[in-house]
């Protein structure tokens, strides 16, 4: 006769609240580790992009180098296309499915806000600060900027764009 039973556990198993915290944060570290995966190409794309405009011609003059708002707006449009896909098929394939029109959207808009963020560093660094040059615009816009505008996509894009699946109450 065959033994189907699944074998014994060698050790403990956690309690309840402790287990159902590791799991919480193991899958908030792995989702936010795939998210910062697919965000660092999202970066690269921005930071070519941004740069070809601003930057990338005769005499390191692009052909955007006296609008660096509309070159980082370019940048960012770009880089989203990328990022959505990657957020979308990996980062939180596991996560409730809202309709793609609706999701993408709501993540054009999000980003938007993102942008923003980005926007207002890059804008006040040069134009109040009055500083410019590639270090100081790359500085303002793709690292401070970045950094600030990650943190609220990561967190939007979780509540908003990529919910959790609802666990519907069993009624006895």
């Amino acid at each position: 006769m065959l033994d189907t039973a699944p074998p014994k556990r060698r050790t403990p198993r956690l309690p309840g609240a402790v287990s159902r915290l590791w799991y919480g944060l193991h899958h908030l570290i792995r989702e936010a580790a795939k998210f910062a995966t697919v965000g660092g190409v999202g970066f690269i794309v921005d930071l070519a992009i941004f740069n070809a405009l601003l930057f990338w011609g005769p005499g390191g003059v692009g052909p955007l180098h006296d609008s660096p708002l509309w070159a980082k707006t370019i940048a960012v449009v770009g880089a989203t296309s990328v990022t959505y896909t990657g957020n979308r098929l990996w980062t939180f394939r596991h996560r409730a499915r809202t309709g793609l029109a609706r999701e993408y959207t709501l993540f054009f808009v999000l980003n938007g806000i993102g942008l923003g963020i980005a926007l207002a560093c890059l804008g006040f660094s040069r134009y109040v600060l009055g500083l410019s040059g590639p270090l100081a615009d790359n500085i303002a816009a793709n690292v401070v900027g970045l950094l600030l505008g990650t943190l609220f996509r990561f967190w939007s894009y979780r509540t908003w764009v990529f919910p959790a699946h609802r666990v519907q109450e069993q009624t006895t």
